[in-house]
Parts: structure tokens; sequence; C-alpha cells
């Protein structure tokens, strides 16, 4: 690929379906793009069907180290990669290179399958309660002083509270938790070392007192399936796999609930809607999963071998990227209408979108993420009906990591 023929993609144009992917869609082959913050080319798979296929296609794989005969050339995914974790001492950054959207077949299959069977649909639904009583609690007390940061005053800590509750993170340790992942993950990067330290020393000391003395949680699950299985986790492994859980569970999910909400301010005939029928909140969910998509480039896929993808040649070893938030506003699968937000779209059977992946590695916390995702629509929107935004919308702040669209540094609302 030509560094100078690629499409420069800037966080504006990452973020919105209509100007940043709409040419992309129409091209016979893959485009070139150069995601913000690379300087090495990717080809960009942007249609529904092409993307949804790339995630189930067993000759585009994750681990680029799984390459038959190597890899040549620069990986756009590890020059990303780089910004973001050179910081980090190895002792820890180590922990950073194990989650399981890294690794493909049996190696994937042998991390996640512990997982998957802690995270049983029982064990999710009876965080309903707990994730209700919560949310009330937080808006309650918000309430009392009129108004509050959506995003740092209620979504974070509900995130932090639902996470934490399921892994089994002792509730006196839950704020300082929460903090470690909002320096780690979210902040300006000075304290970002720090909070990654923070976390994983806690989560090695937590999976020891699990060990000694299992509970009725999900990190006693893990090291229960994972020492009855035929490959049991490493000790890293394990800390590895808590921490993802842990910062996965908190940050993308509190960063959508904001931006969702901003998603219904932005419009007020949707909203009015969803209060006049409370009932289309069961649309309105997978819709606003769609409409936001926060993830909004996936990681990099690698070919494992010479072939025809999208009609476009690939390499062994090339990198290409699926944009879920095209995929998510393509017109071939959505209608003309696929730019807007529109809470009374029906969807065929399955999640109706792909926020939250396809295949093998399909988000392991989608069903939380939904469950999390109601409650809050309709404790805070529905119930609360005079909720606004307490700032002009042109007053809002916005960041974004390498690679990525914008996201809101904060949501100051009315209550």
């Amino acid at each position: 690929m030509s560094e100078s023929s690629a499409v420069q993609l800037t966080p504006e144009l990452v973020e919105d379906p209509v100007r940043g992917y709409a040419d992309l869609r129409e091209r016979d082959s893959l485009a070139e793009v150069l995601l913000p913050g690379s300087q090495i080319p990717v080809r960009l798979i942007t249609r529904y069907a092409d993307v949804r296929t790339a995630l189930s296609e067993p000759r585009l794989i994750r681990n680029r180290g799984a390459v038959p005969g190597g890899a040549e050339g620069p990986d756009p995914q590890a020059e990303l990669a780089a910004a973001v974790f050179d910081a980090f001492p190895p002792e820890y950054a180590k922990y950073l290179t194990g989650p399981l959207a890294l690794f493909d077949g049996a190696e994937h299959a042998r991390r996640r399958a512990p997982l998957t069977r802690a995270f049983t649909a029982r064990r999710i639904a009876s965080l309903r309660s707990f994730t209700e009583r919560t949310a009330q609690e937080l808006l309650d007390s918000l309430a009392e002083r009129g108004g509050a940061d959506l995003l740092h005053e209620f979504a974070y800590p509900l995130c932090t509270a639902v996470i934490c509750e399921l892994v089994g993170v002792d509730e006196a340790d839950r704020a300082q938790v929460c903090g470690w992942i909002r320096d780690f993950a979210y902040g300006d990067g000075t304290g970002a070392v720090a909070g990654l330290k923070g976390v994983v020393d806690y989560v090695a000391r937590l999976i020891a007192r699990r060990r000694a003395e299992p509970a009725d949680d999900l990190i006693s699950a893990l090291i229960q399936n994972s020492a009855g299985s035929g490959d049991p986790l490493t000790e890293d492994e394990l800390i590895s796999t808590v921490f993802l859980l842990i910062d996965t569970g908190i940050t993308p999910p509190a960063l959508f609930l904001a931006h969702a909400a901003l998603a219904l301010f932005d419009h007020p005939g949707q909203l009015a809607l969803l209060r006049e029928r409370p009932e289309l909140l069961e649309r309105a969910v997978p819709e606003l999963l769609r409409y936001v998509s926060m993830v909004r480039i996936g990681a990099s896929l690698y070919a494992a071998e010479d072939f025809t993808f999208a009609g476009t040649p690939l390499r062994k070893g090339e990198a290409v990227a699926v944009a879920l938030i095209a995929a998510n506003h393509d017109p071939q699968e959505y209608g003309e209408h696929a730019e807007r937000l529109d809470i009374t779209r029906e969807f065929g059977r399955g999640d109706g979108h792909l926020a939250f992946g396809h295949g093998a590695h399909y988000c392991l916390g989608a069903a939380l993420g939904r469950l999390v995702t109601g409650v809050v629509f309709d404790r805070l929107l529905i119930g609360r009906p005079g909720v606004e935004l307490a700032v002009p919308r042109d007053g809002l702040e916005f960041g974004h990591w390498p690679g990525d669209g914008f996201h809101l540094l904060g949501l100051p609302v009315r209550l």
C-alpha cells in the first residue's frame, strides 16, 4: 500500500458514519486509509456484509505473529498500540498484550472458555436489581444538587459498581478501583502508569484471596473453571483476564451511556417519543447501540495467506481494519435512512447491529451492556422527564485516542 494514496481519516471522520464512510462503501475494492495518529496505511472494511464476514473469516487473524512464515513490513496496530503502551513498565505492560481480542483459534478458545462458563445468563440476570437500586441511589443523590456530570458522576460510578459486583471486588475497594481505571484509561496520561499498577496489583491480591476463600462471584468461578480445564490459565493470564474484565466493564460502557444520552438530547423528538411510549425502550437500546457504535474501528486483522476479500487482493500479512460504525450505518443493511436515529426501528434476528462484534470474538459483556443500558434510560430519561443538558451543545468538550473518533470529556446535565 502507498501512504500517498491513502485516505486520511481524522477523528471527526472516524466517528461520522455519513461523511466518513459513504464514499468508501461505494468503492469496488477496500480503500487504503490512515487512521488518526497512524502513518501506516491499512485496508478498511466498511460495508455491513463485508464486516460481518471478515469477523468470522478464518483467513483473517488477530495475532500477527501467527501469520505462517511471518508478516513483513510495518504493523499499523503496533504503531497505534505503541502510542499508548510504550509509557508502561514491561512488567505491567505485559497485562495489556494478553486481551482475548489478540488471539485466534485454539489459543483464543483456551483463554475464553473459562470466562464463558463463568459469564452465565443467570449471573448476569441476577445483577438487574442491584443495577436498578444503584442507579436510583446515584440519581437521587445527584438530583439533590440539581445537576451533575452524567459521565463522571453517574455513568462511571454505576459501571464500576456493576462490574465490581459481578467480578467480586469488595464494596469498600470500588471507589479506588474506579479511580485507578479512570487514571489508566481516560485521564490526561499523567496517572496512567500508577492507575495500571494499582489495578494489576489489586487484581493479583484478589485472585490470591479468592483461591484461599472462594465466594459466589465471577472471579471465583473463573479460577475454578480454569483449574478444572486440561490446560489451565497461568497466573499472568488470570490477572490479564480479570484486568480486562474490569477495564472494559467500566470505561467503554460509561462512555457509551454518555454518548447515547447525548444522541437522545440531540434528537428531542426521539426522546419525547421514548418518554411518551416507554415500551419502545426494548427497541431503543439496540438502536442506540447501532447509532452510537462506541468502538468505531475494531482491532486489526491480518491475512494469513494471499486471497481476495471484498473484491480486493490481500497479501499474506497485510492488515485490514473493520469500521463497525460504518457497517452499522450501511444503507444496504438499514435502508435509505440508515443515518437517522429511529427508536422505532425493527431489527431482525440477533442483535441487528455489530456494536458487539460478531463470531468467535463476540463481546462477552453484551448481555450485561444491554441490561445496564435499559435500566439507565428507564431511570434517567423516562423516569426523569426534566433531565436536560446544562450547557450549550457546542460547549461540550471532546478528546480522542489514537485510531479513534472523539469521545466526551464530560456531560453536564440538570436533573
